[in-house]
């Protein structure tokens, strides 16, 4: 799934909250950080980190990539446990992530900039339901 043919099957969108919520060790102790999950364009958790910060939690995403020379990210789909800003699709551009799910909503900067840099951006996702806010054309049946 490069970033120009990604097609995501929406099953594996609608899985990607449970799988985030599941492996977020600090949260389920301490109830107050966010989460930022990487994962493969089947849906399968490939990596994940928390912060209290959601920015941070994607900066320790993409840092991890350039440590371990994983970059670019184009056969993922990113997870982040709030809402999408900005700076969190800029992030996304640089790592080549074509694909951005959020359990809550993105500012309209946000959705925007998803759409002039070709991300499929995904906010309220929930057990089966979302919002795709733009590039609808990669998520299948």
């Amino acid at each position: 799934m490069a970033i120009d043919d990604a097609h995501i099957p929406v099953g594996a969108i609608y899985n990607l909250a449970s799988q985030l919520q599941a492996q977020q060790d600090v949260f389920s102790h301490t109830g107050g950080l966010h989460a930022a999950g990487l994962f493969t364009g089947a849906g399968k958790l490939s990596l994940l980190r928390e912060d209290v910060g959601r920015h941070n939690a994607v900066d320790k995403l993409i840092g991890h990539g350039l440590l371990h020379h994983t970059l670019p990210y184009t056969h993922h789909i990113l997870l982040v446990s709030g809402r999408t800003s900005f700076e969190i699709i800029q992030k996304a551009l640089f790592a080549r992530i074509p694909c951005i799910a959020a359990i809550s909503a993105p500012s309209s900067l946000a959705v925007e900039l998803a759409d002039t840099g070709g991300i499929t951006l995904i906010g309220f996702l929930r057990d089966h339901s979302m919002n795709v806010y733009t590039h609808p054309e990669r998520i299948i049946e």
